[in-house]
Parts: structure tokens; sequence; C-alpha cells
């Protein structure tokens, strides 16, 4: 099968290529200008890639996530794309361009599979995420990086502080409107495993929200709503942004906590704030020398398994997650994997695997044999293409 990749630095997107020409396909790239381009309703993107797939003379099209101008090009052509969605929101999905039949979508996150058959997209399938332990095998931390990297708690994360700048307006509410979202942030941050957001969005509400921030259409050619773009890229953010901030307060009050992130200048007592990593090169020497490795989902993912807790058990580290419903249908709780239900219970929790390292390093190695043997990024590939086929 001839396969025309859109290659952009996608998360994986090197590991794909690999499997797919191991797998006996016939491989070609197209240079995708992900974050420099319009890649949603663009007339001269669509007709290059058009273009591309008839010369190559592809039978399907892949990409990680999905792009309304390649579905556009696809179904000009009469082609297959399969889109291997790991972000979320993904306002893309909101396109009218999920109902064309050339697509083959899957998503990391179970709800939003069942969100879109139940408005009427046709093939869209529920798909976790897949990681490389081959690759991360051979990262072997010497003595130095452990004393670099080493920490009895890490998080590897964004605290959102610099992030969607346009929602600065919200300092301009009005008392009332200001106060129900302080409210409606501090309930989501408490309810763990429910994301209510966007239902709790009142009309009356909305249109207080609406006076100060301009929420259209994002994609120009989508079904999405502002009430959703507002939970989704705002709410849910600011939630994240402000567990993440509890959480890592909270630790750091009883245990060496290392942060990284691109907030840079974010300072509390205790915390070692050690700036960026290099996801490929650095990120699993970190995961590899921290003794437990807490996740703080995004709240706008409802149930999926996000990229960073994957590669964590690939590289072995122990996994301290909030609750995830996928989480828990991949993996088995206790045994792969150990989740909080609140702040309280994660610095509890902590407390206890440091204290107890061998029920530590039998579940970091439990869930490690698990990612090895179901979540191989070859078994992966050949279900997707055995879907199309």
């Amino acid at each position: 099968m001839k396969i025309l990749i859109m290659d952009w630095p996608a998360f994986g997107g090197k590991t794909v290529k690999k499997v797919f020409r191991d797998l006996g396909h016939e491989v070609f790239l197209f240079d995708f200008p992900q974050s420099s381009a319009n890649t949603d309703a663009n007339e001269e993107l669509g007709v290059k890639i058009a273009t591309e797939i008839l010369r190559v003379n592809a039978d399907m099209v892949f990409s990680f996530n999905y792009f309304p101008v390649v579905a556009t090009a696809v179904h000009a052509c009469r082609k297959k794309y399969i889109s291997w969605v790991y972000d979320n929101p993904a306002v893309y999905l909101y396109s009218m361009t999920v109902f064309f039949k050339e697509n083959y979508i899957f998503h990391f996150d179970s709800y939003e599979v069942e969100r879109m058959r139940k408005d009427g997209v046709e093939h869209v399938y529920y798909l976790p995420l897949a990681a490389n332990t081959e690759a991360y095998d051979e990262m072997i931390p010497d003595e130095e990086m452990t004393r670099k990297y080493g920490a009895d708690v890490v998080m590897i994360g964004s605290l959102y502080k610099d992030k969607f700048a346009y929602f600065n307006k919200y300092t301009d509410f009005d008392e009332h409107t200001k106060g129900y979202l302080d409210a409606l942030i501090t309930a989501q941050e408490m309810i763990a495993g429910v994301n209510f957001l966007e239902e709790a969005l009142t009309l009356e509400i909305m249109k207080k929200i609406l006076e100060k921030v301009p929420l259209a259409d994002n994609t120009g050619t989508g079904y999405d709503t502002a009430a959703w773009n507002f939970a989704n890229y705002y709410l849910a953010m600011a939630v994240t942004a402000r567990e993440r901030e509890d959480m890592l307060k909270s630790m750091a009050e009883r245990y060496s906590v290392a942060l990284y992130s691109t907030d840079r200048d974010f300072v509390l007592p205790g915390l070692k704030n050690r700036g960026t990593l290099d996801y490929y090169k650095e990120a699993p020497f970190a995961i590899k020398c921290a003794k437990i490795n807490l996740n703080v989902s995004l709240k706008s993912i409802r149930t999926g398994i996000s990229l960073r807790v994957m590669d964590i058990m690939a590289c072995g580290g122990f996994v301290l997650s909030n609750y995830q419903e996928d989480l828990c249908r991949e993996f088995v709780p206790g045994d792969d994997f150990v989740y909080y239900e609140s702040i309280e219970d994660a610095v509890e929790k902590a407390g206890y695997y440091l204290k107890h390292e061998d029920e530590r390093l039998e579940i970091a190695g439990n869930g490690y044999r698990k990612v090895k043997e179901l979540h191989r990024f070859e078994d992966k590939c050949v279900q997707m293409i055995d879907m199309i086929i």
C-alpha cells in the first residue's frame, strides 16, 4: 500500500514512518505546515496535498491529529484518510469535514469517540496511544544524570501561565460573572473524574462572557459552540493550572519535588523548577530518575490516557495520576499505576510509595510490561490499516 504521511514534528512521527515501512508499505512524505499555515479551509494548501496524492498515486493519507484541509484534499481524490488524534481539545473535530466518508478517525479519548458517533460521524474509533519501549530501553541514566534529574516527585507539564492571552479580558467581567466562574473552577478542581464545565455555562453567563470575549467559530467551517470553546480552551486550562499549582505546593511541603515546564518563572518554597526538557533526548532520563511521576490531566481530556502517561510507563516509571476512565480501562489501578482522588490523597499516597520501594518498583514494572505488550506502535498501525481494508 502507498501511504502519504503529513510530515510535521508530531510526537511519535519518526516511529510511525519506520513502522509503516517495516510493515511493507511504500511511504511518501508531505512537508505539512502544521504550525505556520491555515490547516482548515486553505484552498492553496489543499490543492498542493491533492496534487501530491495523485502524483504518488497514494492509497491513503496519514496524519497525527485531524486536519480539515487534508480531509478535503483526500475527499476530492477519493482516497482514504487516517488520522490518529492525541490532542484534546481538538476544535477541528467539529469541522463539517469530519462527515466525509473517506475519513477514518482514531481518537485516544473514548468520550470524544462516543460524542462524534452521536453526532453522526461514520468512521471514528477509540485507539489509545502507543509508546516505543525499545527506544527508551536504550536510554540508561548514569550517575551524573541521576544527580541531575533525581527527585522524589516529578511533574512534567505546563502550568498555562502564558497561554491564550486573549482571555485576559476575564478580569473585566462584572463581579457576578467573575464570582460564578471562580466558583465553577473551584468546584471542578474538587471533583475528579467528571467534567461539567460546558454544561454549567448558562445562557445568562455566556451572554456576559461574549460581551467581553468574542468567541467566534474557530474553524470557519465548524459546528462547535462558544460555550464549548470557552469551557475547553479557557476554563479547562484554568482548572488544570490551579490544580497543578495546588498539587505542587502540597507535595513540595513534604517531599523533594521537581517541575519541568515552559513556565520557568514559577516559584514555590521547596520546589525545584528545572525549566524545559527536550521531549526525546532528556525527558526519558528525568522520568527514569524520578521515584514518582505525577500526572495531573488537562481537564479537557475527558477520559483519555495522555501521551505523557504512556511514555512514563514505557520508561519504567511509577505513575501517580488523577482518575481517568480510559486509564482504568487499559491498566489495573494498584497493579500497573496508582490514581488519587484528591490532592490530599495524592500527597498521602506519594508518602506511602516513597516508603515502600518494593511495591513502587513492582507497580512500575507491571505498567512497563503492559505497555510493551499491548501498546506497541506496530500493533496499532496494523489495526488502523486493517480497519480501512
